[in-house]
C-alpha cells in the first residue's frame, strides 16, 4: 500500500538551528532515505519552494482569488512530501513518527494514496 508521508514545519525553523543541529537534521533525512531506498519502500518525494513562493486560490463570491502564501490557520507550512510502498499503515507512521522535523516543532501527516486504498475506503 502506498503512503504520502506530508511534511509539515514552522517557516525560518531551520534558520535557527545551529550549524550542527541543522548537519544533524539533515544527516537523519539523509539516513531514513537510504533505509527506505534499501528496504525498497521509497517511492519519491519532494521538499517544497518556501511560503514567500506560494500562492493559494479560493473562491471568493464564486470567482477564483488568487493569494500569496500557503496559510491556512496554522503556524506551520507544507514543506515537501515522502511517498513510501510499506506493508501497513503502522509502519508508515512508524517512518513519519522518526522525521526530524517532528522534533523542532513540525508536523507528519500519513495519508493513504486513493489508486492503491480506494478499494479499502
Amino acid at each position: 500500500m502506498k503512503y504520502m508521508l506530508l511534511i509539515y514545519n514552522r517557516p525560518g525553523f531551520l534558520e535557527e538551528l545551529t550549524e550542527d543541529e541543522r548537519t544533524g537534521l539533515f544527516g537523519e533525512v539523509d539516513a531514513i532515505m537510504k533505509e527506505l531506498t534499501e528496504r525498497g519502500e521509497l517511492v519519491g518525494g519532494q521538499a517544497l519552494a518556501g511560503p514567500d513562493a506560494t500562492r493559494t486560490i479560493r473562491a471568493r463570491d464564486g470567482v477564483p482569488a488568487v493569494t500569496d502564501g500557503p496559510f491556512l490557520e496554522s503556524r506551520e507550512v507544507f514543506a515537501g512530501t515522502v511517498m513510501v510502498d510499506c506493508e501497513t499503515e503502522e509502519r508508515a507512521v512508524e517512518i513519519a513518527s522518526r522525521w526530524p522535523d517532528v522534533k523542532y516543532g513540525g508536523a507528519m501527516e500519513v495519508r493513504a494514496v486513493m489508486h492503491d486504498a480506494a478499494a479499502d475506503m
